[in-house]
């Protein structure tokens, strides 16, 4: 069975004609809806979500706008991620979980680059909106941890 990453449909709607894509931690899993059975901290690297068009307007608005997070609309099935290869299974030995400390400083500093620099007109809209959903992502994870 295959677990790397792939395109997949529109995570609110499943149209598989997508325009955006966001790339985030893999915290941001649990914020998703039916996140329930994914054990986020075996996923290796970042999680990443696609829009279709219209969609992603109303996530542009919705995060530019009005000031809230889409994860929780969501559906984490149409979400692309690598899960690490279960070899516990297999050969009866545990592994340690994937170290995702590397990855979230880049992309917190990442996201803290792009909204100091937010008027700057070489930074994409896109990428106001994924560094703002990163920035809740990690708000909401810390705060109920």
């Amino acid at each position: 069975m295959y677990t790397g990453k792939t395109e997949k449909a529109c995570c609110l709607c499943g149209n598989p004609d997508t325009s955006s894509r966001l790339d985030l931690p893999p915290r941001a899993v649990p914020l998703m809806r039916h996140s329930g059975a994914i054990a986020w901290r075996d996923i290796v690297g970042e999680v990443s979500i696609y829009f279709c068009a219209s969609d992603w307007e109303t996530v542009r608005e919705l995060v530019l706008e009005t000031g809230m997070s889409p994860l929780s609309r969501c559906n984490v099935a149409r979400a692309s991620f690598d899960l690490r290869s279960d070899f516990e299974a297999l050969l009866n030995e545990v592994r340690d979980e994937p170290d995702h400390s590397d990855l979230e400083a880049e992309m917190r500093a990442d996201a803290e680059r792009v909204l100091e620099n937010r008027e700057d007109p070489y930074v994409d809209e896109r990428d106001v909106v994924e560094a703002r959903v990163i920035q809740w992502a990690f708000e909401d994870t810390e705060a109920s941890a």
